[in-house]
């Protein structure tokens, strides 16, 4: 085995790891396979700073059967649909930011007032499905991460490490949050959600997966995600795609004027900046979508 060449085995076959390839490789390989490149030199400079593995996932939509591209696919549509979803990643941390926020507030407010500042604590304000220990372990561990935090470390100094629900829930993520509306009793979550309280579970779940691709810039542009919300009379295949995960953001949101006059306008003229270069099916927005996406 010549040196730098690692193998992955399995039960039944054995893969090599594919040899390095310059930037001048990556560029004929692009070509080889049908990408119309006519700035050898732009076309470098972007796979420098982007990266061929990165990119490759954006020509997916267009890879036929044998490996090659779709006909008259150039390397400018591909990078401009990479550049869509850069943008389209912003705008949708953005709302998912406003949704934790308001979420956070909010199931602090709720489950403090009725249960007292430290209620969150015990087990029996929880359903059945609560793991307390689990839940303390994953408190602790943030707690420990921003000990040198101030209102941290006042808390840990001089309440003998209590911290009131409406306190430590700014330590929560996003994915606790949604644990946490989901470990609380079915009468709690009725009076918290509304008519909604099925349905919540699954949209805090399409919205922790992702907000998890946007913090660490995955790609939403023809992905299929693995959380499917519920309450949607859509078609399998949209919930999958990226309607599916946007309805979920729409439904959480929680101003309808800053979803129609702040969140529309700049979802819309990014959609417009780029339409020579998506193609709505990708993404499984249906042709009327602004119609739709008014809250």
């Amino acid at each position: 085995m010549s040196q730098g060449r690692h193998f992955l085995s399995g039960e039944s076959h054995i893969i090599q790891i594919k040899e390095h390839s310059s930037y001048t490789e990556q560029i004929t390989k692009l070509r080889s396979r049908g990408c119309i490149i006519t700035d050898d030199a732009a076309c470098e400079q972007i796979l420098k700073h982007i990266g061929y593995y990165c990119l490759s996932a954006y020509l997916l939509p267009f890879k036929n059967e044998d490996g090659t591209y779709g006909k008259n696919l150039s390397f400018e549509r591909v990078y401009h649909i990479y550049e869509f979803d850069r943008k389209l990643r912003n705008l949708l941390f953005s709302a998912i930011e406003v949704i934790e926020i308001s979420l956070r507030a909010r199931l602090a407010y709720f489950h403090s007032e009725k249960y007292g500042p430290l209620g969150y604590l015990d087990a029996s304000f929880f359903n059945s499905k609560h793991n307390a220990e689990k839940f303390k372990a994953n408190l602790n561990r943030e707690i420990e991460n921003n000990k040198k935090v101030l209102f941290v470390k006042h808390h840990l100094e001089h309440y003998d490490g209590k911290f009131p629900l409406w306190v430590v829930c700014e330590l929560f993520t996003f994915g606790m949050l949604s644990y946490f509306y989901n470990d609380l009793t079915t009468a709690d979550k009725k009076i918290f959600a509304g008519s909604d309280y099925r349905h919540m579970v699954s949209w805090l779940r399409c919205c922790t997966d992702l907000r998890n691709i946007c913090a660490h810039y995955g790609r939403l542009y023809f992905r299929v995600f693995s959380a499917v919300p519920s309450g949607f009379d859509i078609p399998e295949r949209m919930k999958r795609r990226l309607w599916g995960e946007i309805l979920s953001v729409k439904a959480l949101y929680p101003s309808s004027h800053k979803w129609n006059t702040e969140f529309m306008p700049a979802i819309t003229a990014l959609f417009e900046e780029y339409a020579d270069d998506i193609d709505l099916y990708h993404l499984a927005f249906p042709r009327d979508w602004q119609d739709e996406f008014k809250k």
